[in-house]
């Protein structure tokens, strides 16, 4: 089970890392027209952040929740 969990929280390390840098890449692709653009609503790249920065929050979540698993474990056994 202990072999398990680990393997779930490298996972969800490594979709944190990978969620990380897809939304700081799409931030440095925002360009100054489209921060100016006359469209009242957000732009595509803006959501791509947001949804990106979100997945993070998600797989990290999960990263903590495994972590207090394991820590669970280790303290009842």
């Amino acid at each position: 089970m202990n072999t398990v969990l680990v393997i779930a929280l490298i996972l969800a390390m490594a979709a944190t890392l990978f969620a990380l840098i897809r939304g700081i890449v799409a931030f440095l692709q925002t360009t100054k027209e489209e921060l100016n653009s006359p469209e009242g609503g957000p732009s595509r790249s803006s959501l791509k952040q947001n949804r990106m920065m979100m997945n993070r929050i998600l797989f990290q979540a999960a990263a903590i929740i495994i972590v207090a698993i394991l820590l669970l474990m280790k303290g009842t056994g």
